[in-house]
């Protein structure tokens, strides 16, 4: 009989090298990904690299709520977090004239996330449609706010110029691609903080509070704690992901914090699945791509088509896009 069964003492030397040696795949994965991503976004069209940056600044808005997700809550109101960050991100280029991409994207993170905060003690408490209808009502209530301020443009929202990275002049024929490259990047690096978020004692603490809150408390671990950190995650990552969008569009609105815009995040985090972190990029790709030739070809109808697929993914993947290859329960 071996070693590790004989004894007690040699399991827990196991675990932290056998989670280390999974993280050093995941690592590898991810680099992988991300140079083949990067070399055929040389030779891309523009607006499928568009589209991809795109899909990668909104697939940082559904990786939050996957996070909450984990904890069984749903938000619907990470449209608020986008439109934060996409405007404090704005309004330091314009008012600032802070011109920096990463700067800006990592301003809109910050920004989202000390508005959020004082909200996560006060949300913490609440779960189910409780949960769903107080992050709804922020976020409205930010829409709102945003329609009638004149300082910000109003219902037009304002434009914002091209910004520099590294204190470089973006040059002109590859400004997306300069922006694609950032926008895939920051994407690669907070999905690998994900991972290890997931995996750590706090992750794998909140799929317990989603199991049985109860057990949890009586162990020791704090539920609202755990939940109040989620949510603050959730703030930074919608933050990061709508000032990305904002410097790759060039223009901010008060419409990215409608319900509708929260709505498709959380479409992007059910077609995915909580799983695996990978697979909320996948399914926000996989979003922007049936909404895009959905409206070319459908354009009065394509909403129709978006729901038929997501009907489609519930049915044949009621797990998401990420039990494809995701098969234990908290990968």
């Amino acid at each position: 009989m071996s070693a590790g069964l004989t004894d007690p003492s040699a399991a827990p030397a196991a675990r932290p090298v056998a989670a280390a040696g999974s993280f050093g795949r995941t690592a590898l994965l991810a680099l992988l990904a991300w140079v083949l991503l990067a070399t055929a976004g040389w030779w891309m069209p523009k607006w499928l690299t568009f589209l991809l940056t795109m899909a990668a600044a909104n697939g940082l808005v559904s990786l939050g709520i996957v996070g909450l997700m984990r904890g069984g809550v749903v938000p619907f109101g990470q449209g608020m977090v986008l439109a934060l960050g996409g405007y404090a991100a704005a309004l330091a280029y314009n008012k600032l004239g802070f011109t920096d991409a990463l700067g800006l994207a990592l301003c809109g993170g910050v920004a989202a996330t000390l508005i959020a905060a004082p909200f996560a003690p006060l949300l913490s408490r609440y779960r189910g449609i409780f949960f769903a209808m107080l992050t709804l009502a922020l976020s409205m209530v930010t829409y709102g706010l945003l329609m009638k301020l004149n300082l910000l443009g109003g219902s037009d929202g304002f434009n914002l110029g091209r910004p520099t990275l590294l204190g470089q002049k973006l040059p002109d024929a590859r400004v997306g691609f300069v922006m694609y490259l950032l926008t895939i990047t920051l994407a690669t690096l907070m999905a690998l903080a994900a991972r290890v978020y997931f995996d750590s004692t706090r992750g794998l603490l909140t799929l317990a509070v989603r199991e049985n809150e109860l057990r949890v408390e009586y162990l020791g671990g704090s539920v609202r704690h755990a939940m109040t950190i989620n949510f603050i995650l959730a703030a930074f990552c919608g933050g990061l992901g709508g000032a990305l969008a904002v410097l790759s569009l060039g223009h901010v609105e008060p419409n990215m914090a409608f319900w509708t815009t929260s709505g498709e995040f959380v479409f992007v985090a059910i077609l995915g699945g909580w799983q695996s972190v990978a697979a909320v990029f996948v399914a926000s790709t996989v979003l922007e791509v049936v909404r895009s030739f959905s409206s070319a070809y459908f354009p009065n109808t394509w909403q129709l088509a978006l729901g038929l697929f997501l009907l489609l993914v519930i049915r044949f993947l009621p797990k998401g896009i990420g039990s494809l290859w995701m098969r234990g329960p908290t990968r």
